[in-house]
């Protein structure tokens, strides 16, 4: 069975920056879509940005221009810098495949907390 272990989060001050890392235990990796998510108190889990097999980004417009997102196929991880941090980008992020790929089994996140 897939494990994801997702770890970077902490707490940062508006303006900061942090790098999330997710480590996939598959041996199909390579080959799939990923996804960057998070889910705030109270929200639905939201994709923030997805990287191809070939490693395009896209994003989703809230985080366009600050978050940025990779992979290293050879270590099975998956990336995403964030910069320019808000308040708003508080949230558990999570990481997984993205469509049309299954989901895998979800890890347990990393705590995001953008606060003075």
């Amino acid at each position: 069975q897939v494990q994801l272990v997702e770890s970077g989060g902490g707490l940062v001050q508006p303006g900061g920056s942090l790098r999330l890392s997710c480590a996939a235990s598959a041996t199909r990796f390579s080959i799939n879509a990923m996804g960057w998510y998070r889910q705030a108190p109270g929200n639905q889990r939201e994709v923030v940005a997805r990287i191809t097999s070939g490693g395009y980004g896209t994003y989703a417009d809230s985080v366009k221009g600050r978050f940025t997102i990779s992979r290293d196929n050879a270590k099975n991880t998956v990336y995403l810098r964030m910069n320019s941090l808000k308040p708003e980008d508080t949230a558990v992020y999570f990481c997984n495949t993205y469509a049309p790929a299954t989901l895998w089994p979800w890890g347990q996140g990393t705590q995001v907390t953008v606060s003075s």
